[in-house]
């Protein structure tokens, strides 16, 4: 499996942006799809999770749930982050993540990884 993730920026306080992950050389629906992300001196987070399948069933850390919407499109074989209402502790390094075990990826242990995208929230 090969993860590209893209979209990620400077953005204001307050303001939306969304990331993007190309997946490729595996089945799509066969994986569950996440986020994680990682700020400078922290351990990398569980952000995120989408199940496999044609589902929507998702499943969010506490700091991003109301604020962060995951969604898949199981034709183009993307996963998508929208963050909205963003805040400076949202400044991270943003890492996709595949697995066929949902679970693996909200234990940030998945075994795929996308190389990440900075995400820069100013206050």
């Amino acid at each position: 499996v090969q993860l590209q993730a893209s979209g990620g920026g400077l953005v204001q306080a307050g303001g939306s942006l969304r990331l993007s992950c190309a997946f490729s050389g595996r089945t799509f629906g066969s994986y569950a799809l996440g986020w994680s992300r990682q700020a400078p001196g922290k351990e990398r987070e569980f952000v995120g999770v989408i199940k496999r399948g044609g589902g929507e069933s998702t499943y969010y850390a506490d700091s991003v749930k109301g604020r962060f919407t995951i969604s898949r499109d199981n034709v183009r074989n993307m996963v998508y982050l929208q963050m909205d209402s963003l805040k400076p502790e949202d400044t991270a390094v943003y890492y996709c993540a595949a697995d066929q075990v949902q679970h693996k990826i909200a234990v940030v242990s998945p075994e795929y990884w996308g190389q990440g995208t900075q995400v820069t929230v100013s206050s």
